[in-house]
């Protein structure tokens, strides 16, 4: 071996400072103590105990159905979205939570969300109907 063998091509410094010619060191083994589990109660609550009432942030969207509904009945079937929406945020004004005034990730009203997802959920039980977009509409003859 000869005096340039010893020294790296890409950093001219001696193979044995240069970090082109060194394996990796080797990672520090980080050992953490294990997380404490938390345990389960062996007792049941008794059947005849109520469960414990949440307490939400803003309104879930079952809780908009039935009031979707309502308006849409008072409308004669069917109403267009914006219109839909001022009614049912002046039925609903006194049941929605402080959390239905905050927007959603993409800048909408929490209650609107929750209200188009209702929507939905009506759609696919056959109480509405998709029909033209910006519209809501009552489905068949029990408008």
């Amino acid at each position: 071996m000869t005096a340039l063998d010893d020294y790296c091509e890409l950093c001219d410094l001696p193979r044995s400072q240069c970090v082109h010619g060194l394996p990796p060191a080797p990672k520090p083994v980080v050992t953490s103590p294990p997380k404490p589990r938390k345990r389960v109660a062996a007792t049941s609550r008794a059947p005849e105990t109520p469960p414990r009432p949440m307490n939400r942030r803003w309104t879930p969207p079952e809780a908009l159905r039935p009031l979707i509904l309502e308006v849409l009945q008072e409308a004669g079937g069917e109403l267009e979205t914006d219109e839909l929406f001022l009614e049912l945020e002046i039925l609903a004004d006194d049941r929605l939570l402080p959390g239905d005034r905050e927007t959603t990730p993409e800048g909408e009203l929490r209650w609107r969300y929750a209200a188009r997802r209702a929507r939905m959920a009506l759609i696919n039980e056959g109480l509405m109907t998709k029909g033209t977009p910006g519209v809501w509409k009552l489905a068949g003859p029990g408008r």
